[in-house]
């Protein structure tokens, strides 16, 4: 025969056995969670509450935009490779211009230009958290190098004027907005002017003075550069700033400063290659008139020469040839700044010099054939020419990059400049109230999991039955508020006091399970007890005495607890004074508020109560306690503390043992029975209590009351 343990799974991790009773269903998880509603409410609650601290005390933050063109002309290499290095160009010319936005060379000018090094920040957590906090604007502020890191306040004194205090909290200097303050400070000058004040008077704002690095990466941070689609040129840029004018401004700083930095560059090549080319001027021009100075010497000397057509055109051609060669190096040297030698943009101009310089060897060839006048005076009209040309090629360079220089637009441009927005962009309200309330749903759907996980004992009946062959007689579902209080204190029992509430009519039923079990005639003596501290068993045994005497019986109330005595009554005296001889039975019983229910408290004895309830005088007692009541009901210290419930659980009839839900494992209840049961086999039965509502079965929240029931009695 396989037992439980055999039938028992693996969770998924693999380390706790679970028994199959204990998986949870979808539908037994929102049963869980439905039954702690109110505690996972509390939790949404508390939830929103710090949602709404939140989104009131992030300060608002306005975030402007602009957008920036580039003009993508390709870069030289693409355009060194012609149509198939325009296919090959994968690289945006946006990704290095986003980087320029964001480099320190222009951020750095835009820090200086609008004060971003100087900071005043309000000071009052109340300001904050309801928005009244002021403003103040600061264009310079030079605070003494040995006092720097300590606090520097400005407290406002009036519409217009403010007040400077030193970190010892003294008075060091009052002035006017826009008036420049100079008042010395520890052998120092403290320099500060401010620009602009909207505050009530008594606002303090703490001063900040950065260093330059430390105000470029914040400003870094809050500045945000993206490219529009793909290959567009198109740059949006965005800044979030705590004021909307501030943020505009510095925005719109930030363009200019790019653009007028672009011109720049492009304006400082031109410069460059401007002197270079006017360096280079004289030494040219030197060269032509040496050639022609040269050329008109020989002429002088040999008188004129007639040149055929055969000769010019010679000539012309071997001067063409070295404007092209002398065009080629150009190229050569402009390829191999970007390419290898191995390039084949770098071979195709080599091959090119080569073959000129072919064909112009051919020409110096064939010249040599003419007479020695004819090339003596071709060689030097040769050279007078090829330096004409170069001069004026260099001064039409010189005259096109001086139209440049003064021209100059660069390749940005700002297509919007940055607007004041009326609307923060921070914080997001509404979206900080939901993730509050959604996290603070999470964490209250956790716990309940994870108290249900640290207390997961056995909640099914059917489990229980099936292990110990022993019936459950009720399940007492859990009572929260004025009920609960109602039972620590142990005022009149819940059958009496709302005996339309779901628990009674668990009593009931339990009642009605009993009188079937043990027949009235044979004045049964009922034991009551619990496997461990704060099960309920006296609040058990309790309703379960009201109800007998309710039904009329004479029901006696034993509370046999001697150490921990929870029922009390008029009488003075107790159980622990019958059985040691004190007093005898009758004058321990005292009457209750409920008619035909009475009670024997615990009482007080020096003596151990094991040695009291060993002896024949608790027989003796439940003897004579036949006679005179209809059933006796016995309240029992917890089996897992003391051996006073196996002292009694022989002289009783019948036994009740109270389950709380979810907190025995099955080990503990069968080991418990198996104990009991060494004393003798007795008709005995479990109770579970602190039941809580299981979904889809017929739930706790009905008893009579909802039919009416109880509401005509009333």
């Amino acid at each position: 025969m396989e037992t439980n343990e055999q039938k028992a799974t693996i969770n998924l991790a693999g380390l706790l056995p679970q028994r199959a009773g204990d998986t949870i269903t979808l539908i037994e998880a929102i049963g869980i969670l439905w039954s702690k509603k109110f505690f996972i409410a509390a939790f949404m609650v508390v939830g929103a509450l710090i949602g709404c601290l939140v989104m009131n005390w992030i300060r608002p933050e306005f975030t402007s935009d602009a957008m920036l063109q580039i003009d993508i002309r390709g870069n030289k290499a693409t355009r060194a490779m012609g149509e198939m290095g325009a296919l090959l160009d994968m690289t945006s010319p946006a990704d290095a211009e986003i980087e320029l936005v964001k480099s320190r060379s222009v951020l750095a000018y835009v820090v200086e230009e609008e004060h971003l090094r100087f900071n005043a920040i309000p000071v009052g957590k109340m300001d904050r958290l309801l928005h009244r906090e002021g403003r103040m604007d600061i264009d310079e502020l030079d605070i003494p190098e040995i006092a720097r890191r300590d606090r520097w306040t400005a407290t406002v004194t009036g519409a217009n004027s403010y007040a400077v205090i030193t970190p010892e909290g003294a008075k060091l200097v009052e002035a006017e907005v826009g008036e420049t303050v100079r008042a010395p400070y520890a052998g120092d000058t403290l320099v500060m002017r401010v620009r602009l004040i909207r505050a009530a008077v008594g606002q303090e704002f703490v001063l900040q003075q950065l260093k330059p690095l430390a105000a470029i990466r914040s400003l870094a941070r809050k500045l945000s550069v993206s490219e529009k689609g793909k290959q567009t040129g198109i740059l949006a840029v965005s800044l979030k700033h705590r004021y909307a004018d501030r943020s505009a401004t510095i925005l719109n700083a930030i363009a200019n400063t790019y653009v007028r930095h672009n011109v720049e560059k492009r304006s400082a090549e031109a410069e460059k290659t401007l002197e270079f080319l006017e360096k280079q001027l004289p030494g040219v021009k030197a060269k032509l008139d040496t050639a022609e100075k040269i050329l008109a010497d020989y002429r002088h000397k040999i008188g004129s020469v007639d040149m055929t057509g055969e000769t010019q055109v010679h000539l012309q051609k071997e001067v063409d040839l070295q404007k092209q060669l002398l065009k080629l190096q150009q190229e050569y040297q402009e390829a191999t700044r970007l390419f290898k030698d191995e390039h084949p943009a770098v071979r195709t101009i080599a091959k090119q010099q080569d073959k000129l310089k072919g064909e112009l060897s051919k020409l110096k060839a064939s010249a040599a054939k003419m007479p020695l006048t004819q090339q003596e005076v071709m060689r030097l009209q040769e050279d007078v020419q090829v330096n004409n040309a170069i001069y004026n090629t260099m001064l039409n360079n010189i005259q096109q990059l001086r139209v440049v220089r003064a021209g100059e637009v660069g390749n940005v441009r700002v297509v919007d400049y940055a607007m004041v927005e009326d609307r923060p962009s921070k914080p997001k309200k509404l979206n900080i109230l939901i993730c509050c309330v959604a996290a603070s749903f999470m964490v209250a759907v956790l716990l309940v999991f994870l108290m249900r996980m640290l207390h997961n004992g056995v909640r099914s009946t059917t489990e229980v039955e099936k292990a110990t062959s022993i019936s459950v007689f009720a399940k007492i579902p859990e009572r929260r508020g004025k009920v609960m209080k109602a039972r620590r204190r142990n005022l009149v029992p819940l059958v009496v006091s709302q005996p339309e509430d779901p628990a009674s009519e668990a009593f009931r039923s339990l009642l009605t399970s009993v009188d079937f079990t043990v027949p009235s005639q044979t004045h049964p003596v009922i034991m009551v007890s619990g496997l461990i501290p704060g099960v309920g068993k006296s609040f058990v045994s309790s309703n379960l005495a009201a109800l007998h005497a309710t039904s009329g019986k004479r029901t006696l109330l034993i509370d046999a607890d001697m150490r921990r005595g929870v029922h009390r009554s008029s009488c003075k005296m107790g159980l622990a004074e019958v059985l040691g001889g004190l007093c005898e039975f009758g004058v321990a019983v005292a009457t209750s508020d409920i008619e035909n229910l009475f009670v024997i408290s615990a009482g007080h004895t020096k003596l151990s109560p094991s040695e009291l309830l060993r002896g024949e005088n608790f027989r003796s007692m439940l003897d004579e306690a036949r006679k005179q009541f209809d059933v006796i009901i016995v309240d029992t210290p917890p089996m897992s503390m003391v051996t006073d419930a196996e002292l009694i659980y022989p002289a009783a009839d019948f036994s009740l043992f109270v389950l709380h839900y979810g907190k025995h494992s099955m080990d503990e209840i069968s080991e418990a029975m198996t104990k009991m049961n060494r004393f003798g086999e007795k008709p005995k039965a479990f109770v579970m209590n602190h039941c809580e509502r299981e979904t889809g079965r017929y739930g706790y929240g009905y008893g009579y009351g909802y039919y009416g029931y109880y509401s005509k009695k009333k």
